[in-house]
């Protein structure tokens, strides 16, 4: 008997072995990138396939965050969307893992962008996955522009845009302003999700797609008897790998360590701040007063389409928070009349130079006029200043850009005016001043209202209203053209303009070169009207007018 039960005891100890070893053979399986759920049949799509998700499970709720955190703990602490393992998904996630490269680019693209990004989605209470889709939509290129028009990093095409309260024209689209288009496309997308009752597959789906497609899908599976989930929708190609391109994005990002992504360190700080400015500023100078190069300035401030901010507003800037104080301080010395360089002005046209030099000079005469200046007298306070002149500390540090309450004497500050003030700024009569001179010129063969507009440097506009015609009256050899002298800043300017010719190349579009030579759309349809007959194609050399003073992009 004590035999057996000494077999018995021993046949137990190995038995016990055996399942240890067992466990501590599948308790961590190796990560395999390449294995992949049941493809999903057509008869049952909707039945996916859930399996346990790499996303640890603290992660899956909101938790606060302590001050050293990165940027990517925060995100995917506000992930809430259900962990969903589908074919779809792996073959995304399989793409970036093939890229490490791509990788790379994205997280140094996204750096300025992610805390203003999930500032919102906390704000609005929405999954923080949402805040990785800048990297579907443009890839985090912030004046990213598409064949269907949309733009930004948020992708809005022009009338969704205009929707959600995005200003375009010709100064600036705020489709492609980093600050605006977020608090839009967060806005939109919490929309979205309440007409789908929570579904924010179906959100993200119709957010690309269009909602009323997506309703259209839903509809249609309904009357079919099928399901009418995102998975089980009949989607074109792009919609149907977008919801899955961003699952896929979101799991890498949760996961890093174990699929071997390293993570750039991106403090949990804000990257910029937004700086009001009043009144337009040239772009050129704004960069140099935050001390930073251009290029890298117009990431943050992508939306304004001209050389100086827009007449209208928005009056604002995103400077980064190392040179905020730097810029803003540089600001409060700088007179509205010092903001503009009129040589700026110099477009093609001569109607549109004097638009352009009238709006914004007049923009800047009002900021101005709401202004008055004061001196600091030795020993006085900033709250003896805001006393003296009838109003508070908080105005005047506001307007001055003052970090606190400490002067020194001979300081000047902008002081609100109770009333308008009669400051006018210098440049503001170059545009509207009259000149009599004029000239006559004798229409000779050939001549076109355009070909004389280019010889004086004027807009052909202006050559049929100086002489009470239009622009169908047939310019017959010998007839006599009154043509006016332009004004001299207007002529200076014009001076800087040069004839280049640009060789059109594959996927080029006429918006794409008016931005990169900074000239409009419409000059360079006219410039080229006889080439542009059979449309933009590669290999075409258009003459293009550009301002040697202006950068091109």
């Amino acid at each position: 008997m004590n035999v057996n039960f000494s077999k018995l005891i021993m046949f137990l100890l190995i038995l016990i072995s055996l399942i240890a070893s067992g466990c501590s053979e599948t308790g961590k399986a190796p990560l395999r990138i390449n294995d992949r759920p049941p493809i999903i049949s057509k008869q049952d799509r909707s039945s996916y396939i859930h399996y346990p998700s790499l996303v640890p499970a603290k992660q899956k709720f909101k938790t606060k965050l302590t001050h050293n955190a990165t940027i990517w703990d925060r995100l995917v602490s506000l992930y809430s969307l259900p962990p969903i393992e589908n074919e779809r998904i792996d073959r995304e996630l399989n793409w970036y893992l093939q890229n490490p490269d791509a990788l790379v680019a994205l997280q140094q693209r996204a750096e300025p962008y992610l805390h203003l990004i999930l500032d919102e989605i906390e704000a609005k209470d929405i999954p923080g996955e949402l805040a990785l889709l800048p990297v579907v939509e443009s890839s985090f290129i912030p004046d990213a522009y598409s064949k269907s028009q949309a733009s930004g990093l948020w992708q809005f095409i022009p009338a969704t845009g205009r929707l959600f309260g995005l200003q375009q024209n010709s100064w600036y689209d705020g489709r492609r302003d980093v600050y605006a288009s977020t608090k839009a496309a967060t806005t939109y997308l919490k929309q979205l999700s309440e007409t789908f009752d929570g579904d924010w597959l179906l959100a993200l789906a119709s957010y690309n797609f269009g909602k009323g497609n997506i309703l259209k899908c839903i509809e249609k599976n309904e009357d079919l008897d099928l399901p009418a989930d995102y998975w089980s929708l009949s989607l074109p190609e792009e919609t149907f790998n977008y919801v899955p391109r961003l699952l896929a994005i979101a799991k890498l990002f949760a996961n890093a360590e174990q699929y071997n992504i390293p993570l750039q360190h991106i403090p949990n700080k804000p990257y910029f701040e937004v700086v009001d400015i009043k009144a337009p500023l040239d772009l050129n100078k704004a960069a140099a007063m935050a001390n930073i190069p251009l290029k890298e300035f117009l990431k943050l401030n992508p939306g304004f389409n001209r050389w100086c901010t827009a007449p209208e507003g928005p009056h604002r800037l995103l400077i980064p928070v190392q040179q905020a104080q730097f810029f803003k301080t540089n600001l409060a010395q700088l007179s509205y009349a010092d903001r503009l360089n009129l040589n700026q002005y110099s477009k093609v046209s001569t109607d549109q130079l004097q638009n352009e030099a009238k709006a914004v000079v007049s923009a800047n005469t009002k900021a101005s006029a709401r202004l008055r200046y004061y001196k600091v007298k030795a020993g006085e306070s900033l709250l003896a200043v805001a006393t003296r002149n009838h109003t508070t500390l908080k105005s005047i540090r506001q307007t001055n850009h003052l970090a606190g309450n400490t002067v020194r004497s001979g300081m000047r500050l902008a002081i609100p005016a109770l009333k308008k003030s009669a400051y006018i700024s210098p440049v503001a009569k170059a545009p509207g001043h009259k000149s009599g001179y004029t000239q006559t010129y004798v229409v000779k063969k050939g001549d076109t209202f355009w070909k004389i507009a280019q010889r004086f440097s004027v807009s052909t506009k202006n050559i049929a209203d100086w002489n009470k015609i239009t622009l169908k009256t047939d310019l017959v050899p010998g007839k006599r053209l009154t043509i006016k002298k332009l004004e001299p800043q207007l002529a200076t300017a014009l001076s800087t303009i040069r004839l280049v010719y640009y060789t059109v190349h594959k996927g080029d579009s006429l918006l794409q070169i008016s931005r990169k030579f900074n000239v409009s759309v419409a000059d360079l349809r006219e410039s080229n009207a006889n080439i542009l007959t059979n449309g933009l194609r590669p290999g075409l050399k258009l003459k293009v007018l550009i301002d040697n003073s202006q950068p091109s992009t």
